[in-house]
């Protein structure tokens, strides 16, 4: 799924899509470039550089960041602008405990219809697997991330549930921000690859209880790689 793709679903999960179609693009633009770390955490948003740096003008840039402090992406600064809100322990544990039980969810979901009803879903899923592994090598980690997070979105889509898949377009960039922020050890592909095997054979608890091991997984990752937890 390409990357504006995403951005511009997540936005209307949201409702933060601004007052047209500049807002949102100005909106994905600036998310993008948090998400790739080209505006770093910390990092002081001005208004003017980043309309200058999209090529737009100054309104629908201004409607972007408010969108984005709204979305806790962003947050005012005690004089003027905006900067690029720092991950916190507990927003990373929040995120954590709201998508486990999801994940969870959604493979034992895309289990129970993916060999029956959805092989191109199937195909789509391990396209993701290969595409991750061709880009573990690579210095800047932004193609891995991309693929890895294409990989859960895609069970998502399997599970065939228009609840759960809004609610987890809401989560979807903040899981983003926090992929590219880790370490990506090579022992969470091989995870993957395990989650698609049970999904592929229609296994739905081998397909929970893998996601489930991976998410824990994922966590203490993100902890010790943000916090330096052991």
């Amino acid at each position: 799924m390409a990357d504006s793709g995403r951005a511009g679903t997540a936005a209307k999960a949201t409702g933060s899509t601004g007052s047209g179609p500049l807002g949102a693009q100005a909106r994905e633009a600036v998310l993008q470039r948090i998400v790739d770390r080209r505006y770093a955490q910390g990092a002081r948003l001005v208004e003017r550089e980043v309309a200058e740096e999209l090529g737009m003008s100054r309104v629908p840039v201004r409607e972007a960041l408010r969108a984005l402090v709204a979305e806790g992406l962003l947050e005012l600064l005690p004089h003027s602008g905006v900067r690029v809100r720092r991950l916190e322990r507990a927003d990373v544990e929040h995120l954590y405990e709201v998508w486990e039980p999801l994940a969870v969810q959604a493979s034992r979901l895309a289990a129970g219809v993916a060999a029956a009803s959805d092989p191109a879903g199937l195909t789509a899923l391990e396209a993701t697997l290969h595409q991750a592994e061709s880009a573990a090598a690579e210095p800047e980690g932004a193609r891995e991330v991309a693929a890895h997070t294409a990989f859960h979105e895609g069970i998502v889509a399997m599970a065939g549930n228009p609840l759960l898949g809004r609610v987890m377009e809401q989560l979807s960039w903040q899981l983003r921000l926090l992929f590219g922020l880790r370490e990506e050890p090579a022992h969470m592909r091989a995870q993957h690859a395990e989650m698609f095997r049970h999904i592929a054979a229609g296994d739905a608890e081998a397909a929970g209880a893998a996601t489930l091991l991976h998410v824990r997984d994922s966590r203490a990752v993100a902890l010790r790689s943000l916090f330096g937890d052991s």
